[in-house]
């Protein structure tokens, strides 16, 4: 390797100006670069920024499109016309399904689809004719959601999807009340948007903010809707045998919540990119702080990375009555262009508790906005309040996700309820571990086991690793020469791999994150023997200029 400085096509003040940029609108000026390497090399371009899995669940969309297939036919039982057919009956439709599989038995689906209505009926006490007419009349789209909210039967297994994968299968006593979403995304915009409509926060509050975590929701708080102030609790603890971050929050971190100022605390958990799960330890310290001196503290947690960490739980498990949970079935299902999310809040909820102290003159000017919808706007819950303002309360009798997600939904659930050996579950952990593996080793260094470890990202801090091997004064030269996402424009120029920088999900200035799940396995190596040799580049470069003799290359990055 040349101890020449690599002359970057995107000089320092170019580097300097991008990177003020959320990483999601850098990664395009990545992507081009990558992409002219690419297009005047052999080296083809490896996007590992994006986190939008390579895989995707087949089991549930081929009962999807069976069923499909079936709906139809019930359409045109009723009411057959060139290209026209009738809305699908209830009486004895269980009955015509079961028959309609039986002549299918082959069918892609028509196991799964016959196993499931046992399954429902076995465990969840479901009246079969009612069920299926819900998932038939459904997957045809020929109305409106009722309830708007979510479908009833659909609410019930998404229920107990959550109590299995969020919960651990040892849910809090009660039940959560489910909103079927637009994704993620969704959730999190109906979320802040109520919680201020409905004086839970107001512009300018004091908020937590549990960090690394996904860009947006470092940028939302500061949004002029808001302005909230935003206290970051960063996961800054480092494993004292090894000198690296283990990206958990110190327990002076989280004391930061004791601060009565603070109204809510937002945590992705597992984190976003460094793809850990809050201790048991932290997440006792989270419990005791709210239990004991922030019982009004509002939580919101974002855990679709969950499933990726066996026997994960969520604070909403922890915590019911203070949080609100939000879950997308996006990554472990492989179906983010489905759009599927659930909110869920517990029946007994201190939101609906906070709503009803309101000020007199609040409450009225509440009970004006939603006594449209209802005549008894003071006892309209909060997730109901936000089901309404999602569709600004006057089109509520539209609101809702659409009624053919909403099966797909059912279906995604239903297929890791079935699935008692877990058998997609482990695939999918097997995944991505084997990938962060490969990724390791062509690094050169050891990876660490951790169970809290999603492994659905990565996170690598540049500057702990310098610090490690080379000493104070070759971080002061990194600090001193470069900006931090040289090192990103340096991969995407030499090599055509594209990464993101970590710095702009509130980690560490000089870290840089890898999905481990848009790119096939063998990508892995590759990446990490590219990324420990753009490391290795700094080294030299600083050697040259001490007139130092290139050392031999270390183990590791």
């Amino acid at each position: 390797m040349s101890t020449k400085s690599v002359k970057m096509k995107v000089p320092r003040a170019m580097q300097k100006k991008l990177q003020q940029l959320s990483p999601f609108e850098l990664k395009d000026a990545l992507i081009a670069l990558a992409s002219e390497t690419s297009k005047n090399s052999t080296i083809a371009m490896l996007n590992a920024g994006r986190g939008n899995p390579n895989w995707i669940a087949t089991t549930p969309r081929e009962a999807f499109f069976l069923l499909g297939q079936f709906a139809l036919t019930e359409s045109k039982r009723v009411w057959s016309e060139p290209g026209l057919g009738g809305m699908p009956q209830k009486t004895g439709i269980a009955k015509r399904l079961e028959t309609y599989l039986a002549r299918n038995p082959k069918a892609l689906g028509a196991e799964f689809l016959s196993d499931a209505i046992d399954f429902v009926v076995d465990n969840y006490k479901f009246n079969a004719d009612a069920f299926v007419h819900e998932i038939v009349d459904s997957i045809i789209g020929d109305n409106y959601p009722v309830p708007d909210r979510i479908l009833k039967h659909n609410e019930r297994i998404v229920q107990a999807y959550l109590d299995q994968e969020m919960c651990g299968n040892h849910p809090p006593r009660g039940h959560f009340d489910i909103f079927a979403v637009e994704g993620g995304t969704a959730a999190m915009c109906y979320i802040f948007d109520s919680l201020m409509v409905n004086g839970l926060l107001k512009k300018g509050d004091h908020i937590a903010l549990g960090t690394p975590t996904f860009t947006p929701y470092i940028e939302m708080p500061t949004l002029d809707r808001y302005k909230f102030k935003v206290t970051r609790l960063q996961a800054d603890e480092m494993d004292a045998s090894t000198g690296m971050h283990t990206w958990q929050y110190s327990e002076k971190q989280v004391e930061k919540l004791l601060d009565p100022k603070i109204k809510a605390f937002f945590l992705v958990n597992p984190s976003n990119p460094p793809s850990t799960a809050v201790s048991d330890k932290i997440m006792k310290q989270i419990v005791k702080i709210v239990k004991t001196k922030r019982p009004d503290l509002i939580i919101i947690t974002d855990d679709v990375y969950g499933t990726f960490v066996p026997g994960f739980r969520s604070i909403m498990a922890e915590l019911p009555q203070n949080t609100i949970g939000v879950y997308s079935y996006s990554k472990y299902f492989g179906c983010t262009g489905w759009r599927l999310g659930a909110i869920a809040i517990h029946e007994n909820n201190i939101f609906d508790h906070m709503i009803a102290k309101l000020p007199a003159t609040q409450r009225k000017e509440l009970n004006h906005r939603y006594g449209t919808i209802t005549l008894e706007p003071d006892k309209l819950k909060f997730i109901d309040r936000m089901v309404a303002d999602s569709r600004q309360v006057a089109l509520n009798h539209t609101a809702g996700l659409s009624l053919p997600q909403q099966v797909m939904m059912t279906l995604f659930s239903l297929s890791a309820l079935m699935d008692e050996e877990n058998k997609y579950k482990t695939l999918t952990q097997q995944i991505v571990q084997r990938r962060l593996h490969a990724l390791f080793d062509g690094l050169g260094i050891a990876l660490p086991e951790n169970p809290l470890r999603s492994g659905y990202y990565c996170e690598l801090d540049l500057m702990v690793w310098a610090e490690l091997m080379y000493g104070k004064e070759f971080t002061k030269y990194l600090t001193d020469n470069y900006e931090p996402v040289d090192i990103l424009f340096r991969l995407a120029q030499q090599t055509s791999i594209v990464l993101m920088p970590g710095g702009g999900f509130g980690g560490p200035e000089w870290s840089l994150r890898v999905s481990l799940a848009n790119l096939d396995d063998s990508a892995y190596g590759r990446i990490g023997k590219q990324l420990a040799e753009a490391a290795q580049d700094y080294v030299e470069e600083w050697q040259h200029t001490k007139h130092l003799r290139p050392t031999k290359k270390k183990k590791g990055m």
